[in-house]
């Protein structure tokens, strides 16, 4: 166990130098699969992704794929830290991607080697590093889970989807919906009173989405969550504008599919709003699943995650659960702590043990 810390911290520490923004993940991948190469176990890369699985890996058991993302966002400007520089603090690892979501990866590669070589496992557990989570490319999660992925993450089974939860499981997770929204003018000359105004169409249009109201409540996630978050308008200071743009975040629940949460909007507000797509759908751990039975054996906290994740686009029954606090992702000087990262490798552990005896039940 102390080696599989010491590995996944010095691992942690060699990730956060290599810049690995979505789309830009090529040398993050080599470096993981270097990694694993070193530890006796053979990685396929797909793409941008990497995939391994355990030693006795058999077409007939179902899979419990642990599901973590190699890829960052672009750093903050107000980074007082070099954001490529993990430090040597002994009790941190600093930088960009170091809480998201590098301690999932590393924390869930050190409950992989733990289990790769055991040859009794009731199920197959296949290790899935993936590209583009930041930015839902095609490329990361929406082609492994897909028809045209590789054999392992295409078997039946379930997910156990690595993300900065305190190590506690979201069994539910609200989807995301980005609406472009539009509102059309007639131009004129500000001093003239000629024209209509399309910025005054669209803020009494936002004031309508702010005040609308999706009825059906979730139990686990509760009303659907709509905010208006960026606005546009206007060419000079003396011009009517003829249009105004502005974009609509959604957080979806089950209540709802996303096509009727676009078109509800549209018969009370009169500008255009176009979805920038309908994938990104919420989810929620099956009634009765072993993944919950295991999570009320150990006695995790449960809770309902505002954030997506790779989890909807897996396709399978599935918890989000992983070291770090989601409050630090995204954020100017993240940082994880060490001793994060080795009780997230001792909990993935006891988490898998457990759960694969209730998998069996």
């Amino acid at each position: 166990m102390d080696l599989l810390k010491k590995d996944s911290v010095d691992l942690l520490r060699k990730m956060v130098a290599v810049p690995s923004v979505s789309f830009e993940e090529e040398k993050v991948a080599d470096l993981i699969s270097s990694a694993l190469e070193s530890y006796g176990i053979e990685p396929v890369m797909v793409g941008r992704n990497v995939i391994a699985r355990n030693k006795s890996y058999a077409e007939g058991k179902k899979t419990l794929v642990l599901d973590a993302h190699i890829d960052t966002v672009p750093a903050a400007a107000s980074y007082t830290r070099d954001p490529f520089d993990a430090g040597a603090d002994p009790d941190r690892v600093w930088g960009l991607g170091s809480n998201d979501d590098g301690a999932s990866v590393v924390s869930m590669i050190a409950a992989f080697r733990y289990f790769y070589s055991k040859e009794d496992l009731p199920i197959n557990i296949v290790l899935a590093l993936s590209c583009e989570e930041e930015r839902s490319g095609p490329d990361g999660a929406r082609l492994l889970y897909s028809a045209d992925g590789p054999a392992e993450t295409r078997l039946s089974g379930w997910g156990l989807i690595g993300e900065p939860t305190g190590m506690k499981a979201a069994t539910s997770e609200r989807g995301l919906l980005v609406l472009d929204g539009e509102a059309k003018g007639v131009s004129g000359h500000a001093a003239r009173n000629e024209g209509v105004n399309a910025l005054y169409i669209a803020l009494e249009d936002i004031e309508t989405l702010r005040n609308f109201d999706f009825d059906r409540v979730s139990p686990k996630m509760g009303r659907v969550k709509l905010t208006v978050t960026q606005i546009n308008a206007g060419t000079a200071h003396n011009v009517v504008p003829d249009l105004c743009t502005f974009v609509v975040d959604i957080r979806p629940t089950e209540k709802y599919t996303n096509a009727e949460i676009v078109a509800m909007p549209q018969k009370e507000a009169n500008p255009t709003l176009n979805p920038r797509n309908l994938k990104n759908c919420s989810s929620a751990t099956y009634e009765g699943s072993p993944l919950l039975a295991a999570v009320e054996r150990l006695g995790i906290g449960t809770f309902s995650s505002p954030t997506t994740s790779n989890w909807m686009r897996t396709g399978r029954d599935a918890i989000k659960m992983g070291p770090g606090e989601s409050s630090r992702s995204h954020h100017a000087d993240e940082y994880i702590l060490v001793s994060e990262i080795g009780e997230a490798i001792e909990k993935y552990i006891e988490f898998i043990e457990t759960f694969y005896g209730n998998s069996l039940e």
